[in-house]
């Protein structure tokens, strides 16, 4: 489909879309006047993830686009769990953790997108608000009846966990009707008339627009996107050493940058497109680029997307770091750093622990195999030897700089 407004074909040219439940009337909408649009986001951490990414990045070209995004934090159903994904129950969380999850997921936004009270300036809301309030039997009563019970154990959430014979609480089960009833709450306050969200969400965004219908006879709507893998099946924002954090105190900035640094040849063009606001027409220029050029190419995804997230000085800081440790063969103060007990380090600190407490290995025995496997190394020496000890005579500049292959490094600090 050719579309109209600015917004749809911006998602459109950038890859974004994946299902529409009516682009033509979204489509109409968003040209003619200012779609308020919405994405809800549980308190399950205290930070997103590069997972969280491209459904930011949905709302923040929403909000380009002369619209007006809601960002839904879910205090309220992250108290029941989203079983969307899933193969066994989210682990509940207390009201205190749920509370100081909210508050650092917030500044996350705030990076993204503009908040403020004009037409399209973007409002933060808490489902809490709204959904713990709720009396059950008359929630049953009003809303419950509009839902079939057949229709849910066909979504893919719940089929899935049934099929492997893993339990599903009634808790969980709850979910899509509370989301459901969200976006008819949103429409009702704001004249919400869109919600976005991942692949995965489709059910329960079709439940909300099938609720909102049948309560008030609006028609509101549903668009998803695709959820992300690499071009070798990887699910996006995991790593082997955890999740891709957007929030630095979780994952260094360097660390950040490093991650997509590291994309893999095949993607460097479709993650220009998502995950840069660079012209299309410089993105095909650096998406045919070959051999070591591509390399370049990667360098500025890493570059723009960390910008995005931290900011230009931190991004071209990153970027400085990664330039001064591969390519001009020193060690540079910006590295990730790890402060440890300079007492400890005094009296000797073995290397296997050395490797667990900078983070590079997550256990004694892993570090033994990366230490056994040759990728090991003390201020760039390359360690073989598991029983080495690290000492005051190995700290450099007021650092020992360990290494785990080409692109992993951290200082150790003793203080």
């Amino acid at each position: 489909m050719t579309y109209t407004s600015e917004f749809l074909k911006t998602l459109d040219q950038r890859g974004f879309i994946a299902q529409c439940t009516d682009d033509t009337a979204l489509d109409a909408a968003a040209a003619e006047g200012v779609v308020t649009g919405y994405i809800g986001y549980d308190c399950t951490a205290p930070s997103l993830h590069v997972g969280n990414l491209i459904s930011i990045l949905m709302l923040r070209r929403l909000q380009q686009a002369g619209h007006r995004p809601i960002v839904v934090i879910g205090g309220g159903t992250t108290k029941v769990g989203d079983p969307s994904g899933k193969d066994e129950s989210r682990q509940l969380l207390t009201q205190d953790k749920i509370d100081a999850n909210k508050k650092t997921i917030r500044a996350t936004f705030e990076r993204f997108l503009n908040f403020g009270d004009g037409p399209t300036d973007a409002i933060m809301v808490d489902n809490d608000e709204w959904l713990s309030g709720l009396n059950y039997i008359e929630f049953l009563r009003d809303y419950g009846r509009h839902f079939s019970v057949n229709r849910m154990m066909s979504f893919e959430s719940v089929k899935l966990r049934l099929e492997r014979e893993q339990p599903l609480s009634f808790l969980e089960f709850n979910y899509m009707i509370l989301q459901a009833y969200d976006f008819l709450e949103l429409n009702r306050r704001y004249d919400c008339s869109l919600q976005m969200g991942g692949s995965d969400q489709w059910g329960n965004i079709v439940n909300g627009i099938e609720l909102t219908r049948r309560c008030d006879q609006k028609s509101v709507y549903g668009l998803t996107t695709n959820l992300l893998t690499t071009s070798s099946g990887a699910k996006m924002g995991k790593t082997a050493q955890g999740a891709v954090w957007l929030n630095d105190d979780m994952l260094p900035v360097y660390d950040y940058w490093q991650f997509w640094r590291n994309t893999e040849d095949a993607d460097v063009g479709r993650f220009l497109k998502l995950f840069t606001e660079l012209p299309m027409e410089e993105i095909a220029r650096l998406e045919n680029l070959e051999g070591a050029e591509l390399n370049d190419a990667k360098k500025i995804l890493a570059t723009e997307a960390t910008a995005m997230c931290h900011g230009r000085a931190a991004a071209e800081k990153a970027e400085a770091t990664a330039l001064e440790t591969f390519e001009g063969g020193g060690t540079s103060a910006d590295l990730p750093s790890v402060d440890i007990d300079a007492a400890k380090l005094a009296a000797g600190l073995g290397l296997l622990e050395a490797f667990v407490l900078a983070g590079l290995a997550k256990s004694n025995g892993e570090a033994r195999r990366l230490v056994q496997g040759g990728g090991a190394k003390i201020n760039d020496a390359a360690q073989d030897d598991i029983s080495v000890t690290l000492s005051n005579d190995d700290v450099k500049d007021g650092s020992v700089k360990l290494s785990f292959g080409k692109k992993r490094h951290v200082l150790l600090r003793p203080v």
